[in-house]
């Protein structure tokens, strides 16, 4: 494991790697979950063998520290990660991120273009407030306090195994603060940001999540949108074979 701190507290960001060729690839996760969970068994397929590869734990989350005065706003974190970056002396990497990750590594992108050359993303949030429905909005729903003494055990118990099983890591009041960021947004707003990117943009929608809003505007700007086929949200665990031909260009 390897660490960088990345606040004036000295809280450290912290990450796994596999050596390789370059470019590096940088995996991001989710909210309330681990890069290495979600993404090492898609590393390690031979079709996407032999790279660098970056499994790092946004603040709050995983192995990296959990500060309190932290704010986890998508500009936080996308520093945060630009500085183990950095410390990695990573340059052009893919950015194969998830869900809130996705936001990060957009905001990353449009912060620090010298460290993106290709962003893959997965059902990536790209507009502020999110439909009530999502995660992210329901965590966000309670005040912070109430969140971490009372509603997160309750939380715990209603997203179902799979994600409980990294949320549960998570620290419950970074948790919170980075929904409220996430429902927030960046400004400007991700999708604004994706669309004017100049590097190679995928985004992955799974087949059960149902249309992408506004995917005729991204394509139009150049992001090439995937269906793919029975898959939910988490595309990675749904259908790897699809993932990994994303990931290595051939989806």
């Amino acid at each position: 494991m390897k660490q960088v701190v990345f606040d004036h507290e000295g809280s450290r960001i912290s990450w796994t790697e596999v050596p390789g060729a370059e470019p590096a690839r940088v995996y991001l996760h989710g909210l309330g979950s681990m890069s290495a969970v979600y993404h090492a068994h898609i590393a390690a397929r031979p079709e996407l063998a032999g790279r660098r590869s970056l499994f790092l734990d946004l603040p709050g989350h995983g192995l990296s520290d959990r500060p309190r005065s932290f704010g986890y706003t998508l500009e936080e974190h996308a520093d945060a990660v630009a500085v183990a970056l950095d410390e990695a002396e990573v340059r052009g990497a893919e950015l194969i991120a998830h869900s809130m990750g996705g936001a990060v590594a957009i905001v990353l992108a449009h912060r620090r273009p010298d460290l993106a050359s290709r962003l893959v993303l997965t059902e990536a949030n790209l507009d502020a407030f999110p439909p009530a429905a999502a995660g992210s909005s329901g965590i966000a729903a309670y005040e912070e306090d109430d969140f971490v003494e009372r509603q997160h055990v309750r939380v715990l118990e209603a997203v179902g195994p799979v994600w409980a099983a990294t949320m549960r890591l998570a620290d419950p009041r970074a948790l919170h603060r980075s929904a409220v960021g996430l429902r927030r947004g960046s400004r400007p707003v991700m999708r604004a940001m994706l669309e004017s990117l100049p590097v190679e943009r995928v985004y992955l929608q799974g087949e059960y999540s149902g249309e992408l809003p506004g995917r005729e505007g991204l394509e139009a700007a150049g992001v090439r949108v995937v269906t793919v086929p029975g898959a939910g949200h988490n595309v990675m665990f749904d259908n790897p074979d699809a993932f990994a031909a994303a990931v290595a260009g051939k989806g």
